[in-house]
């Protein structure tokens, strides 16, 4: 079984030293993947409960899962 494993992993090693193209496409998609997951963050989810306590958090949370749709508060 350690064999197998081992063969499989070396497989990947090996394939991703011999990428020319793959390295490029591979950046390019990270890059994205930050920016996706880390800027438009930032700029499109606040954090709500930021400086609430925690009854107030609690309180939050509890009015946004039962309420239905259309009488939640527009923001």
């Amino acid at each position: 079984m350690k064999r197998a494993v081992g063969r499989v992993i070396a497989f990947y090693v090996e394939g991703f030293r011999e990428m020319t193209l793959g390295r490029t496409l591979w950046l390019i998609i990270l890059v994205k993947l930050f920016v996706i997951f880390c800027v438009l963050r930032l700029f499109f989810f606040p954090d709500l409960l930021a400086g609430k306590s925690d009854e107030e958090r609690g309180r939050c949370v509890l009015w946004e899962l039962t309420l239905p749709p259309e009488q939640l508060p527009v923001r």
